[in-house]
């Protein structure tokens, strides 16, 4: 059925019930359905490296629902039971994917981000109580094995580290070379170590045990990872077959390939796109262990859309900018749509993407805390560039006032709250107390509405518009950072008396860390100097700060709090300037502005000639929209 917007979702809700629907509930239920229906066609492909003619593996639906058994064996043989973690801190690969799917048939799967420190690997593997861990073999320009090894001897449940060995992907001389060079592994710990394609090898190809008898968690995904312990989201079987269930009857059918070079640690590719495929029967393709940041993975990635004959691509802003920097080099004509989250994606970007690959760009919007989907601008209906669509069938949407916690009228701007299959009322978080603020009640008084974070509108025609956070929580180019992380390092300079980070306008990554400080009274400090004192105390890259400023006084509310909407004026209008300056566009920002629909805005005003064009030339590829003053 097509999607053109809110009346497609009526009619198919009409149908009856989310829960009454002929569905399976587990997600080995929905693998054994599709294997069964097209099971000799294609179900995933990955390659270790970006070149358009690197070999690859492809599983069938047959072969795949037989590997996922098979791992799933492997896990309860280990002693993984319905409410045991099995957590990967894991590239992709094939590995990944049967780790993803095998951990929820025997127990709760736990993604893992590889890039976070061994510090904050094991403070998550301690808070599921993992007892199985799936990671790399010690591997060339890869140091997950190490830091896998350093998180393990600080969880003391995990009693089995299981090694997926990416030389089984190589060929010729590099398969040769790689057993001279390998980094060593040094194992601090006491659990014992497996060989994946061993160990998964030895076990029988249909499920040896009982599949779950109805819902239950079968996820852990963590949300941020900056400071302290990242909060972690319970994932239900049946939030995740809604997902695949909306991809599947609005989206994909067996005949669409996917190309996903997202990670497998991360919602958008595991709960959307993998989920969608099994839901589906959709081929999905994984192009190298890094996806996007994969060597040669933007030159290449044109040409990987001709080899696999891609249908739908899966996309952020930041890959989108990256691909318009290369030219279309390659027979794209499979291309159909492409669909883009995580993060706000420009006008400008949007245009030009859609005239250089010829094909329509849906934004969507998702978040963990719901098991991700809840709207999309509608594939066959009206694209408003900017928004965020529409909500998808059986999820609500309303806007509330975060004081008064009423419904805000049409265009009125409020928190963003959800309510869906996803949606785990009161019981998101792992810790009862996180979950105490998030949510608000329904008209009969039970615990109902996700809080967001998010402020938003809904326009006259039911889209949905964000227009900023209510959440501090900086996005990087889809990647959440807390800005906790960077205050705390720049507050343990003794110099330091206060820090506010936010995040500044970027053109290629939406928003970078930027961070404004208040010295102690008398002390001295550069700028210089405070920015390697906060590049050797933030632990992840993506969270160092891109610029620093010392202020005299930071601006503060009545009772101390860094009063941030102040800080996001402030970098608006530097970022904004020194566009316009290096565009050579006489023109500059008078101010800053709280619009009721649109969030903070530059208003401009002229310093000689210039016409709107030249603007857009200098601000198009930033996310935060611009006027003329009133003055000009």
């Amino acid at each position: 059925m097509a999607f053109a917007g809110l009346a497609d979702s009526a009619a198919i809700e009409s149908e009856g019930p989310w829960d009454d629907r002929d569905l399976p509930r587990t997600t080995w239920g929905v693998l054994s359905r599709t294997a069964e229906r097209v099971g000799g066609r294609p179900a995933t492909t990955f390659q270790l490296l970006s070149d358009p003619k690197a070999p690859c593996e492809t599983l069938s639906w047959r072969e795949l629902h037989e590997r996922v058994a098979q791992t799933a064996n492997l896990f309860r043989s280990l002693g993984i039971g319905e409410g045991d973690a099995v957590a990967y801190l894991l590239p992709n690969c094939t590995e990944a994917i049967l780790t993803y799917l095998g951990g929820q048939v025997a127990g709760i799967v736990n993604p893992i981000n590889p890039l976070l420190d061994a510090e904050q690997i094991a403070g998550i593997l301690r808070e599921t109580r993992a007892k199985v861990l799936v990671t790399l073999r010690a591997f060339p320009k890869t140091d997950v094995a190490q830091k896998a090894a350093e998180a393990v001897a600080l969880a003391p449940d995990i009693h089995t580290v299981i090694e997926v060995d990416l030389l089984r992907y190589l060929t010729g001389v590099k398969k040769l070379v790689v057993p001279l060079i390998r980094p060593r592994s040094p194992v601090r710990h006491k659990a014992r170590v497996l060989d994946f394609g061993r160990e998964v090898g030895r076990q029988p190809r249909t499920l040896q045990f009982q599949d779950s008898a109805g819902d239950r968690v079968a996820a852990y995904f963590h949300t941020g990872g900056t400071t302290g312990l990242p909060k972690l989201a319970q994932h239900r079987y049946r939030g995740l077959i809604y997902n695949g269930w909306v991809a599947h009857r609005l989206l994909f059918t067996e005949n669409d390939t996917m190309i996903c070079p997202l990670p497998m640690f991360h919602v958008f590719a595991a709960v959307v796109c993998m989920g969608a495929s099994i839901a589906s029967g959709a081929h999905i393709v994984l192009p190298t262990p890094a996806g996007y940041r994969g060597e040669g993975v933007f030159d290449n990635f044109w040409r990987l859309i001709e080899r696999y004959r891609v249908t739908f691509l899966i996309t952020v802003p930041t890959a989108l900018s990256a691909l318009m920097q290369r030219p279309v080099n390659a027979d794209i004509s499979s291309l159909q749509v492409a669909f883009c989250g995580s993060a706000p994606l420009p006008v400008e970007l949007y245009r030009r993407f859609e005239k250089a690959a010829g094909v329509t760009i849906c934004e969507g919007y998702g978040l963990t805390e719901a098991t991700c989907l809840v709207s999309i601008n509608p594939p066959q209906g009206e694209k408003k560039i900017g928004s965020i669509g529409v909500p998808f069938p059986y999820t609500r949407v309303r806007i509330v006032d975060p004081h008064t916690h009423m419904e805000c009228e049409t265009d009125e701007v409020g928190e963003i709250c959800v309510a869906s299959p996803g949606v785990w009322s009161g019981r998101t978080y792992t810790e009862d107390e996180r979950n105490a603020a998030m949510f608000y009640p329904g008209e009969d008084g039970q615990v109902r509405w996700l809080r967001t974070g998010d402020l938003g509108r809904r326009d006259p025609d039911g889209y949905l518009w964000i227009t900023g956070r209510a959440k501090d929580i900086i996005i990087r180019g889809g990647h959440n950072i807390d800005p906790a992380e960077i205050e705390s390092a720049l507050c343990s300079h003794p110099a330091v008396a206060f820090a506010g980070a936010i995040g500044q306008p970027d053109a290629h990554s939406g928003e970078v860390p930027c961070v404004y400080v208040e010295l102690v009274k008398d002390a001295s400090a550069t700028e210089a100097e405070l920015l390697e004192h906060a590049r050797a105390h933030v632990h992840e890259r993506a969270a160092q700060p891109k610029h620093l400023e010392i202020m005299s006084d930071l601006p503060k509310t009545a009772v101390g709090k860094i009063f941030k909407p102040d800080l996001r004026r402030k970098a608006i209008q530097r970022v904004y300037d020194e566009a316009l300056a290096n565009a050579d566009v006489a023109a500059e920002v008078a101010q800053v502005v709280e619009d009721r629909k649109l969030g903070l805005v530059a208003q401009l005003r002229r310093t000689g000639s210039v016409a709107d064009e030249d603007v857009e030339r200098a601000l198009g590829a930033y996310t935060r929209p611009w006027a003329w003053s009133q003055d000009d």
